[in-house]
């Protein structure tokens, strides 16, 4: 699980900023918020708010960057990393991009911290506490001029001289160590552990277009989910869902398949949104479509997955998302986590992710400001905002860095948001629109 996460000079971060999962001492909403792992206290949500271009999507690209950069390692020593640091300062171009992360897996504390520019993976180092002490897995640096990397392995890498030869050739110097690993046939617990840890636990961000109906039906497929794990969570919703329904059409002899994937190519129209083509062998073809069954007074009736309305598709994706984080704790990344949501729906995915879930954690952005009217919904460090500073660079802060004074138990925090005492509003100018100005 996600401790605490650093982003220095990368988007619309230029300082430091850091966003910390570690819940404070207040036990409030403890048995929904809260679980234990690594002897911490950990959030299993938080929420980010603030005006647009605020930097709240930034955050969540930068730990997507962080993930992109070390399970997906650059094959080519010219191949450039693709993001941008901070642009509105002379020197910030120039200085190295800073992310680092703790965060605990199999009851192991780890803290990974890299340093890079577009060309190269500057400096790295990775450390595990065992208690009591703290351990240095290793630290690399790159002669920038040669392009050579070079790896300072501490006491727990105990592995021959030839293994850790081979795990630095295979580390380009814009590869991270963790990167060269995954491209290397060596052996070592610390480095799968963690290796794992970012590809496995930590997944790709969610934007607002993302589809997850491709995940959702491979998974029922492979039987990861099942459509009984679904249902209930669709009935819940009040979307008069009874069934998930998977038809299938058999196309069968080689000349009939090669034809029929021709008229594919060619019209892409004669396959409906939401058909899934299954190859098997070359004489049969199989059409899949997912189908949402609906019982209307007693009756049943089945409706294409991609007839429904966008709401309905987007709870369906995100009721596979909640039975995948129950059966599977995982960390996402949701950029608008209320897109085509109603509120209410909103609400209820929020409150039943929390109840049943235990070691999943969801890092998200959102608009909806009627969270903030319930205290019964949220603790106050699971509340983060992202304003802009006089330099327009990102700043992140919790609801729970505010005093007493600002907001004490009793203060209503929605109106404390909109009335700009939080700051992460925007600052609006007149309505008035003057087309003609400066024309005679």
């Amino acid at each position: 699980m996600i401790l605490n996460f650093s982003i220095q000079n990368f988007g619309s971060i230029k300082d430091k900023q850091t966003l910390s999962f570690e819940a404070d001492k207040s036990d409030h909403l403890e048995e929904a918020y809260v679980t234990r792992c690594g002897g911490r206290r950990i959030l299993k949500l938080a929420l980010l708010y603030g005006a647009n271009a605020s930097g709240k999507t930034t955050v969540l690209k930068a730990l997507d960057f962080l993930r992109e950069l070390v399970v997906e390692p650059k094959s080519k020593k010219t191949d450039r990393l693709d993001f941008e640091p901070y642009l509105f300062d002379p020197d910030t171009p120039k200085q190295p991009t800073v992310l680092s992360i703790e965060f605990i897996r199999n009851e192991v504390r780890y803290a990974y911290r890299v340093e890079f520019t577009q060309e190269a993976v500057v400096a790295e180092e990775l450390y595990a506490y065992y208690t009591p002490n703290k351990a240095r897995i290793y630290q690399r640096t790159t002669d920038l001029e040669r392009q050579f990397v070079e790896i300072k392995f501490g006491r727990k890498m105990t592995k021959s001289k030839a293994v850790k030869q081979s795990l630095t050739a295979n580390t380009l110097w814009n590869n991270t160590v963790l990167g060269g690993y995954l491209k290397t046939n060596v052996d070592s617990k610390e480095l799968q552990e963690v290796a794992d840890w970012f590809k496995l636990y930590l997944k790709r961000m969610v934007q607002p277009q993302t589809s997850f109906e491709d995940l959702i039906f491979f998974q029922m497929e492979d039987g990861e989910i099942l459509s009984s794990d679904m249902i209930p969570i669709l009935q819940q919703a009040d979307l008069h869902i009874s069934d998930i329904v998977i038809q299938s059409r058999e196309i069968v002899g080689r000349q009939e398949v090669e034809d029929f994937l021709s008229l594919i190519n060619d019209h892409h129209s004669v396959m409906s949104k939401g058909d899934v083509i299954e190859l098997r062998e070359e004489a049969k073809a199989v059409i899949k479509k997912v189908m949402l069954e609906h019982t209307v007074n007693g009756e049943k009736y089945q409706l294409p997955l991609a007839e429904e309305s966008r709401g309905t598709k987007r709870y369906y994706e995100f009721a596979g998302l909640l039975a995948l984080f129950i059966k599977d704790p995982r960390a996402m990344l949701i950029d608008e986590l209320e897109t085509s949501l109603h509120p209410d729906l909103y609400r209820h995915f929020i409150v039943s992710y929390l109840l049943n879930t235990k070691d999943s954690q969801i890092l998200a952005t959102t608009h909806n400001r009627e969270l903030l009217d319930d205290r019964d919904l949220f603790r106050n460090d699971a509340i983060w905002f992202t304003d802009k500073s006089n330099a327009d660079a990102t700043e992140l802060y919790s609801l729970a860095d505010f005093d007493r004074s600002v907001i004490g138990k009793k203060t209503n925090v929605l109106n404390a948001y909109k009335s700009g005492k939080l700051s992460g509003t925007p600052i609006l100018g007149d309505t008035h629109i003057d087309l003609n100005h400066g024309k005679n």
